[in-house]
């Protein structure tokens, strides 16, 4: 049993630290961006660098109070709260945001884990480098929180998840430990990997609190279109095509159904939506080539075979930047009509790239056989990863089916694990899919899972509830009271 983070100890840990590092929490550390999940109160420490975090982890170790690391707060599986049990410490590296190093020759960039990932982008940027990884919260999210929760986004398909980009971590221990992992080395196989035992953590074996992250070189020639297919089959037999013509060049590849399209003209009207008639089925397609490339002549040649096999019917492809972008909103908007729409149940799934098109008529069939629903299918159809989500019938709101969430919800991942899926693909786990990971998880990976963490934090106060049931842990006799 942890022990609440009360007035004696936050008095006790102030003295171990400089003025001014200690807070009460205001809402924004209270409360994940879906409204999920709430702490009623709380206290938040804002340490300045990596002896400061020590500190404060080696203190809540030795009094058994919890630890909740905090980054931009835009995760979407309640991993950032603590709802229940004793009050934790909220652990925020807002302050741990600079940019500490930047290699070209080596094509690294060293930076604290507080750093926001679009000033990480800028900073490559102007050295001529790329850093690939791309979100829509890409403005306020944190590199500590995308390592934590293994973020994916819109480029994976070509550059991988964030720990695919990430060469060396800096991250301190449930005891207090600093682990010093930042050299960068592309080759060094001495002994187990800790940096990707953390990274996908989400902040349950402890808090990263800087990054060596791999940049890649700035790419010249960009071609993005959005094509109409013919539907989801057609759609995985076009992004072979792609990939066959483009020699690994293409690094999006994302499927949109035209319900997110009518959500964006009722709540966004202000989004162009890019093809008259709108179709049923499209894809927003990007490749991206270096000096001297003839990307775009062979992006043609394989529309041209996609449009002869009667994969597409119609295509739009930007002619400049500013095009680029147009296309780009459509998709980026699509999250933001459908929070303004509001859904019975969202899901962040994968499921096997060429089980995909029987995936999604067989989940269209079973939520129709649920109610009168409307689903918007869209997502990272090159990596596997969609975005099922189910809303209610013109005219009603999401409030009307409040307790019919769980429902919807088990058909979908009942569905996804029946077709070989992970039923979190780029969110994690969180606080929100703790049972579904016991539900659905592979047996033997949930019970080392479990005795990982037994084993890295046997007191359990990292995190406390993500990841895994606080109650599968069992911290050390004699903790309460100490």
């Amino acid at each position: 049993m942890l022990n609440p983070f009360d007035a004696d100890r936050i008095a006790a840990l102030k003295s171990l630290l400089p003025g001014g590092t200690i807070f009460a929490a205001d809402a924004r550390y209270l409360e994940e961006p879906r409204g999920l999940y709430h702490s009623a109160t709380g206290t938040v420490a804002k340490p300045r660098n990596t002896q400061e975090v020590a500190t404060i982890v080696r203190f809540c170790a030795e009094h058994g109070v919890g630890v909740v690391p905090y980054g931009g707060g835009t995760g979407l599986v309640g991993g950032q709260v603590k709802p229940d049990g004793p009050a934790a410490l909220i652990v925020s590296l807002e302050r741990m945001s600079a940019i500490v190093d930047l290699q070209p020759a080596d094509n690294t960039l060293t930076c604290q884990a507080g750093a926001i990932l679009a000033n990480i982008q800028t900073a490559a940027d102007g050295a001529d480098r790329m850093f690939p990884l791309s979100l829509a919260s890409e403005a306020s999210c944190q590199i500590g929180g995308n390592l934590a929760t293994n973020a994916g986004g819109v480029q994976v398909l070509r550059y991988g998840n964030t720990r695919d980009l990430c060469l060396g971590i800096e991250a301190v221990l449930p005891d207090g430990t600093i682990f010093d992992g930042l050299s960068g080395l592309r080759k060094d196989n001495t002994g187990y990997d800790l940096r990707h035992l953390l990274i996908g953590a989400e902040g349950s074996l402890g808090i990263i609190t800087a990054a060596v992250l791999k940049l890649v070189p700035k790419p010249r020639h960009h071609t993005t279109a959005v094509v109409a297919v013919t539907g989801p089959a057609a759609a995985t037999a076009f992004l072979a095509i792609l990939q066959d013509y483009l020699d690994g060049s293409v690094s999006a590849f994302e499927l949109m159904h035209r319900h997110g399209m009518d959500f964006l003209a009722e709540h966004a009207p202000d989004v162009r939506l890019p093809l008259d008639p709108v179709p049923d089925w499209s894809v927003l397609c990007g490749a991206t080539s270096g000096i001297g490339g003839d990307m775009e002549d062979r992006f043609l040649a394989a529309l041209e075979v996609a449009l002869e096999q009667g994969l597409i019917h119609d295509a739009v492809l930007a002619q400049s930047q500013a095009q680029r972008d147009a296309l780009w909103q459509v998709r980026e908007r699509i999250p933001e009509a459908n929070r303004l729409v509001g859904s019975v149940s969202s899901h962040d799934i994968s499921v096997p790239i060429g089980r995909i098109p029987d995936f999604i008529s067989d989940g269209f069939e079973a939520v129709a056989q649920l109610g009168d629903f409307r689903v918007n299918c869209f997502g990272h159809l090159g990596d596997g990863n969609l975005h099922y989500n189910v809303f209610p019938p013109v005219g009603r709101s999401k409030s009307d089916y409040a307790g019919r969430r769980g429902t919807v919800l088990r058909c979908i991942h009942d569905l996804v694990h029946h077709y070989g899926g992970s039923i979190s693909a780029e969110h994690g786990i969180g606080r929100s899919k703790v049972a579904e990971l016991e539900l659905y998880g592979d047996p033997g990976k949930v019970a080392a899972i479990k005795l990982v963490k037994r084993a890295l934090d046997p007191l359990g106060i990292m995190n406390p509830g993500a990841v895994v049931h606080a109650t599968d842990y069992a911290p050390s006799d004699g903790l309460n009271g100490a």
